[in-house]
């Protein structure tokens, strides 16, 4: 049993407050992920759960045991850096085992533990090498690896893959969801890439300016996001926002268009994502700025009542700079802001 809670947690260095009352659960053996832009608090609320950071106020509880006055040898836990941190005058073998000698295991346990999560990571092969001799991505599934055979109750991991290349990270996101799986270890993963966050996580919270604005699934940050914020920065590309003008009660209009909204007096913004809006003979009167052929989509950047607004199309679609298109939106897919709060209405 692994559950994290981390209770009214705020953090400030001087005058700047990083981390404005944090309150957040984290369930036994979940994936969560923490995503933000850089400067958002993410780092430093890991830091806070790690034990390398003391919060300004808040509590911090592992597995039913608060801990945040115990040293971070004391809280159970294994880290992953953006750097591979390996000892290079150390074979694979004993760079995984080092924190096991470190904790005077027998030998055979040292053995079973760093076999077993060598094997996880597919680098049993290479237990006789030098760290001086592998790859990134080797020396990378070295330090998951040495993390992994401490059988910590939680592994907290900043940004692990960022210095490794596009296909290089592909591949091991896909090992570390399985390995995790496998492992029965709670996580907490720290990145400001969407794509890594939607592939891995159970849960993502989303930070921004030292808050959590929205924790949920990735289907549920992506589908119906909280804020503006979260619409506008989830998603490649992001959400489209067009302002929408109150034309009698559930009716708006949005650049000519009129679509059902939600009941309300207030000044209201319209957003749609790019691949939910196709062309039709009744929609969005828009005109093509920008053609970019994706392969099976072309990405098409227009200008709608003087908005900028990208749509993600077929391909087979012949469209060229200065074509006028209709772009209709899928009713189910709007999205509906206060620009004034920019929260949800729903």
């Amino acid at each position: 049993m692994a559950e994290i809670q981390i209770k009214n947690v705020a953090k400030s260095f001087g005058s700047y407050t990083a981390l404005h009352d944090i309150n957040l659960t984290i369930a036994n053996q979940e994936f969560m992920v923490l995503l933000g832009a850089s400067g958002c608090g993410k780092t430093t609320l890991l830091r806070i759960v790690a034990g390398l950071e003391t919060a300004t106020t808040g509590e911090v509880w592992i597995n039913g045991r608060r801990v945040d006055h115990l040293p971070p040898k004391d809280r159970g836990i294994a880290m992953v850096f953006q750097n591979y941190a390996v000892f290079p005058h150390l074979t694979v073998f004993e760079n995984i085992g080092f924190g096991l000698r470190m904790q005077k295991l027998p030998n055979d346990e040292v053995k079973r533990r760093v076999e077993r999560t060598a094997g996880l990571m597919h680098i049993e092969q290479l237990l006789k090498r030098y760290s001086g001799e592998l790859s990134g991505g080797q020396r990378q599934r070295v330090a998951v690896a040495r993390a992994l055979a401490m059988e910590p109750d939680v592994i907290l991991m900043d940004e692990p893959l960022s210095n490794l290349d596009a296909l290089l990270r592909l591949e091991m996101r896909a090992e570390l969801k399985g390995v995790l799986a496998e492992s029965k270890t709670t996580a907490i993963y720290v990145t400001h890439d969407q794509v890594e966050a939607m592939s891995l996580a159970d849960r993502i919270s989303v930070m921004h300016q030292g808050r959590i604005v929205q924790a949920a699934t990735p289907i549920e940050v992506y589908r119906n996001p909280a804020t503006e914020f979260v619409a506008g920065f989830i998603g490649n590309p992001p959400m489209n926002f067009l302002p929408a003008e109150p034309k009698g009660r559930c009716l708006w209009q949005v650049a000519g268009l009129d679509l059902q909204g939600p009941d309300t007096s207030h000044p209201l913004n319209f957003a749609i994502r790019p691949e939910d809006v196709s062309p039709a003979a009744e929609g969005l009167p828009a005109t093509a700025r920008i053609v970019e052929p994706l392969g099976a989509h072309l990405l098409v950047t227009c200008d709608v009542g003087g908005a900028m607004f990208r749509a993600v199309l077929d391909s087979d679609l012949t469209v060229k700079p200065g074509d006028r298109l209709t772009l209709a939106p899928n009713p189910g897919r709007v999205r509906w802001f206060n620009p004034e709060t920019t929260q949800a209405v729903a």
